[in-house]
């Protein structure tokens, strides 16, 4: 009886093994060309999370959060996530109309009060999916906020600038879309944006989301780096060898836009919350995945394959592997892919280094 108790153990060990092997071959094909693409970026330093039927499959630290002290990256590396803010703020947004405080159909003048006459038709969903013509408070050639003496002088500076179109008609990424959509939650909910997320979205999942620029000096926040260097002269981007530290300020205004850090845990925690209806319903969520159509019934989006924009999410629009990938800086993206039930964070140090496009060269090996 023994003998045959101990020939069924070592049956089921050899099933066992036999079972997990295609899924560390899978796994190490995976993260080899992952690697691949790190080095050909020159990226010093990320971290990378795949989820595949709701489980975490992949979790690795890879490179230098700090190159000049030799600090590597590990779970606790806080990377700058700037845009992708607004995966927060779209969500945010579905909790105040789950909650019947809003309505995404009605303009924003219903609930703001002294807007100018030429927004006031602008509806909340065209804010969110950003179609609405309004002109952009930041100085997207200079950076900062226009006009360059501080947040109220932009303000009432971009309220008196003419609209870019007429709401619908095309699609213009700006960041006045996203102030509006912070002060509409702020007026709706009489919380701080900040705070609001907090009780919201973040203490759900116990952690937290960070807000600040570049060079606050936060504990285990990694350091920013490009390797573009602006001509002082044509006042473009070059793009060169030399590995440099960057500085971006954030405006307070705009947390809703940009601005914000986070770990690839915290990440990881919020969209497995997220899809598992912990701050909003499934319905709610294929709303904030479902590419905002122009008035002409057209998805404009990016380009490339971002070729449609939702509820703060980037939609990528085709029959196969369809996703929403939301980018951030140039040096962060998450994409998720609904039908294979697969989710890949990527979150590096290095501007300009697109990893949502890495994550598409390199998912394909998690598809179904």
């Amino acid at each position: 009886m023994n003998k045959i108790i101990n020939l069924l153990i070592v049956l089921i060990i050899a099933a066992a093994c036999n079972k997990s092997k295609p899924q560390a071959i899978k796994e190490e094909k995976f993260i080899s060309e992952l690697k691949k693409e790190i080095l050909k970026e020159k990226i010093p330093g990320c971290g990378i999370v795949v989820i595949k039927n709701g489980k975490i499959v992949i979790s690795e630290s890879i490179g230098e959060a700090d190159v000049a002290f030799s600090v590597p990256v590990d779970n606790h590396t806080i990377f700058s996530i700037n845009s992708i803010a607004k995966i927060f703020a779209g969500t945010a947004i579905m909790q105040l109309v789950e909650d019947g405080k809003i309505n995404l159909s009605n303009p924003i003048s219903d609930y703001l009060n002294n807007l100018p006459i030429e927004w006031q038709k602008v509806t909340i969903r065209q804010l969110l999916s950003h179609t609405s013509g309004l002109p952009d408070i930041e100085d997207t050639e200079n950076g900062g906020l226009i006009g360059g003496k501080g947040e109220e002088f932009a303000w009432e500076k971009v309220k008196n600038s003419p609209l870019r179109f007429m709401a619908g008609e095309k699609f213009n990424y700006n960041a006045t879309n996203y102030l509006l959509i912070q002060k509409l939650i702020e007026k709706i909910s009489g919380m701080d944006y900040e705070k609001f997320l907090l009780k919201n979205q973040f203490d759900k999942i116990g952690s937290k989301i960070l807000f600040g620029n570049s060079f606050d000096v936060v504990e285990n926040k990694s350091t920013t780096y490009s390797y573009y260097l602006k001509d002082k002269i044509t006042n473009k981007y070059i793009k060169g060898e030399k590995l440099y530290e960057i500085s971006e300020e954030f405006s307070p205004i705009l947390k809703a836009d940009a601005g914000a850090f986070s770990t690839v845990n915290t990440l990881t925690k919020w969209m497995s919350a997220l899809q598992n209806e912990k701050f909003i319903s499934k319905k709610s969520i294929e709303k904030i995945w479902t590419a905002e159509p122009l008035n002409n019934g057209e998805h404009k989006g990016f380009g490339g394959f971002l070729n449609g924009y939702a509820y703060g999410w980037p939609v990528i629009m085709r029959d196969k592997h369809p996703a929403v990938a939301p980018i951030g800086g140039g040096r962060a993206s998450l994409i998720v892919y609904p039908k294979d039930n697969l989710t890949i964070i990527l979150l590096t140090n290095l501007t300009g280094s697109s990893p949502q496009k890495i994550i598409e060269k390199v998912a394909h090996h998690y598809w179904e």
